[in-house]
């Protein structure tokens, strides 16, 4: 199976926030946004993959600035690292509005997903190559992310995550 580059999986999703995505305040829904953070990864994952996926998880997503109506909404969302079967994705989402001329962070997050075949059972996808600065920096740090989803969801022992262990206990 043949690496891909990061850059490959990259995912630009724009959506027009309309009174129906927003709440009394007249902001993005927080449900709806992730619903958009979804698809957009999900493609992502696709790109990269060539198959099927299924949202494996959803890191901590916080809501830094609301995205009002009338706003655009831009997701970026790229691939970060595969491992066997699954892939972490990273998602910025930016909020504008484009009469005003403003753009500004709403919040990040991480998803996994995991590539399935025609029957549902999960496949090997391609090794990501990070070329960039920052594609080195979030490919090095989704091991330990990975680790630290795996004890959270019970399904590694802590003593088993020898990366997040080595953040706190150089020496060992």
């Amino acid at each position: 199976m043949k690496a891909k580059l990061a850059q490959e999986s990259l995912t630009i999703m724009n959506e027009l926030v309309l009174p129906n995505d927003t709440n009394t305040l007249n902001n993005l829904m927080g449900g709806r946004l992730l619903h958009m953070m979804d698809i957009a990864s999900g493609i992502a994952a696709q790109k990269h993959s060539n198959s099927v996926v299924v949202t494996a998880s959803v890191d901590n997503v916080s809501f830094k600035n609301p995205i009002g109506l009338g706003d655009v909404v831009t997701i970026h969302a790229k691939v970060t690292r595969a491992f066997n079967t699954s892939m972490e994705v990273r998602l910025d989402v930016w909020g504008e509005n484009i009469p005003n001329g403003t753009r500004f962070k709403s919040n990040e997050a991480y998803y996994t997903f995991v590539a399935l075949d025609h029957t549902g059972k999960p496949v090997p996808v391609p090794e990501v190559i990070a070329e960039s600065e920052d594609e080195k920096k979030y490919y090095d740090g989704a091991l330990r992310r990975r680790q630290l989803r795996l004890i959270l969801g019970g399904k590694m022992l802590p003593d088993e995550a020898t990366e997040l262990k080595a953040l706190f206990f150089p020496e060992e």
